[in-house]
């Protein structure tokens, strides 16, 4: 069963930098300026991260061409997806959500820099259920079983 407050809490400070971006550069901007200063400020805090960390899918136990590229995976197990979007859509969680299961990382965010307002929401994936779960416990989706073999860049 999943610890939500502890995985929660393992997040925060991830939290925290994604802010300090946003509160930094403000509303508008294209995804990849908030890219570049969410690793700069990953480095001011010391937060272990790989930046567009690539994987390949297996299917039926071979390793298929496609290449997934995440945008960060941070502290080895915080998938983070960046977007500079007027509103966050099913298809841009959907996306995280299949990252999260694809590579079974336990967190993943998904982060809207674009408003006024950064907008952010924290996802737990259940390995052992291979659901996804909001930080309030509530089911979001049950996936298939896949496995991957990821590559560090």
């Amino acid at each position: 069963m999943l610890n939500t407050q502890e995985l929660s809490d393992y997040m925060y400070d991830v939290i925290g930098a994604l802010c300090e971006v946003h509160s930094e550069l403000g509303p508008g901007l294209n995804e990849y300026c908030y890219q570049e200063g969410f690793q700069i400020q990953l480095i001011e805090q010391g937060i272990h991260f790989l930046k567009e960390y690539s994987f390949h899918p297996l299917y039926h136990g071979k390793e298929m061409m496609t290449l997934f590229r995440v945008d960060f995976l941070c502290k080895d197990s915080i998938i983070v997806e960046c977007k500079a979007v007027d509103t966050l859509t099913s298809n841009h969680r959907a996306q995280l959500f299949n990252y999260m299961h694809l590579m079974k990382k336990p967190c993943g965010i998904l982060v809207n820099f674009y408003n006024k307002y950064i907008e952010y929401e924290r996802y737990l994936y259940d390995e052992e259920t291979k659901s996804i779960v909001g930080i309030n416990g509530k089911v979001f989706k049950k996936l298939a079983r896949i496995s991957v073999r990821d590559e560090r860049n």
